[in-house]
């Protein structure tokens, strides 16, 4: 296994394209797009990906939302490699790297239906601090830690 971050936006790359496959595959989208739109509008973003042989297999992406905080917006393991701490070394890894780069807090947001992330984030030290009504009538969990 194999762990990479990225800073830049490189959307003709081959690691890009696998994780936006990847992210398409697991939240049964084909909005892949929308990665790039959010992140092209962000002055700090941290991409990180675990590749199997070249394949992205499981993916952590988060930006800059205030000064002193990140946001840890999307993530995902591949089905066939899940249960092998992949998501955990990728927060591990992500919160590293917000630490040396100077911010205090990390949030992120869940849904009660994405129940292993909700209890990898609390594994990691997250606490529940809102929930919210989206705009398509669903319940959003929003989780925070001090780093």
């Amino acid at each position: 296994m194999e762990f990479r971050a990225f800073t830049n936006l490189n959307t003709e790359s081959s690691w890009y394209k696998s994780m936006c496959a990847l992210h398409d595959s697991i939240f049964t989208t084909d909005n892949s797009n929308t990665i790039q739109d959010e992140l092209s509008a962000r002055a700090q973003f941290l991409i990180l990906v675990a590749s199997d042989d070249d394949r992205v297999v499981g993916y952590k992406i988060g930006y800059q939302d205030r000064k002193r905080r990140f946001y840890s917006w999307l993530g995902g393991v591949d089905s066939a490699f899940r249960g092998r701490g992949i998501a955990s070394e990728l927060m591990r890894r992500q919160h590293v790297w917000c630490k040396s780069q100077g911010y205090t807090v990390i949030r992120t947001q869940t849904k009660n239906k994405w129940r292993d992330m909700l209890i990898l984030n609390i594994r990691h030290d997250f606490d529940v601090v809102g929930t919210y009504t989206d705009e398509r009538g669903e319940p959003k969990i929003i989780l925070e830690k001090r780093l």
